[in-house]
């Protein structure tokens, strides 16, 4: 059921799970809300996680609004939430759509839908586009899409963009300088992470960034931790472990 953060389950078959009929029925319910808010020209952003079944989910939310004749921007590979709520902004999108299911088990997914400013779904938006999901009530209302039509792929640039943006809120460069030599070890869990978070500290300065190499691989069975969240303690055993090895001071673990 589509709710006010927008959809997040097991995936499997049925109406009552994550799967590409459940995600396409949430976009055209957010595609019909958008063409009746006139932003079909201002697009949407879509981002999406390592997860089982993510970029899948992904393309076809992006095919559905396309089929609409939506715009739409897909990042060319995953990226993690803040991004996608920047990309928003930065790009001058009407909405957003962030294909994950934070530090949920394996089995789950999700479906989160952001609107213009960046922020996840609020009054009265929330509750106009669940009543739109709602009124599709059979497969035939969907625009599905035959891929001739497909969205813009987004990279680089807006990775560039966040970074610089990111790094422009330092509070004093100058302990950065002091203490660039500290040794931090780092970890995605698997997940979105591994693409920024080591750039953005090499590019503010810090030297020594050690990673646990097995949670570098972005899988979306997790199969180092039992649960991907990183205020388990478990989650954190094998980068607390390379810590000691390393002697480091400092560790840093992020949602997958």
């Amino acid at each position: 059921e589509f709710g006010t953060g927008g959809l997040r389950g097991v995936i499997g078959a049925g109406t009552n799970r994550m799967n590409i009929y459940t995600v396409r029925k949430a976009t055209q319910g957010l595609a019909n809300y958008i063409l009746k808010q006139g932003g079909a020209e201002k697009g949407v952003a879509i981002a999406y996680d390592s997860r089982n079944m993510s970029p899948e989910f992904a393309d076809e939310a992006a095919c559905c609004l396309a089929a609409n004749g939506i715009k739409a921007y897909v990042f060319d590979e995953l990226r993690p939430t803040p991004e996608l709520s920047f990309a928003i902004r930065y790009l001058g999108c009407q909405a957003g759509i962030m294909v994950t299911a934070s530090h949920n088990p394996k089995e789950y997914n999700g479906y989160k839908v952001f609107w213009e400013d960046g922020a996840q779904i609020t009054a009265p938006h929330d509750k106009n586009i669940i009543e739109e999901v709602q009124k599709i009530t059979d497969p035939s209302q969907v625009e599905k899409g035959d891929g001739l039509n497909y969205p813009q792929l987004i990279g680089a640039e807006v990775d560039k963009a966040f970074l610089d943006s990111v790094l422009s809120l330092t509070l004093s460069p100058e302990s950065i300088q002091r203490h660039s030599d500290l040794k931090i070890v780092y970890t995605p869990l698997h997940g979105t992470g591994v693409f920024l978070v080591p750039k953005a500290l090499a590019q503010i300065g810090f030297k020594n960034v050690y990673h646990v190499e097995s949670r570098d691989v972005l899988d979306g069975n997790f199969p180092t931790v039992a649960s991907p969240n990183p205020e388990e303690t478990s989650a954190m055993k094998l980068a607390l472990e390379k810590a000691d090895l390393v002697g480091a001071d400092l560790v840093l673990a992020t949602d997958p």
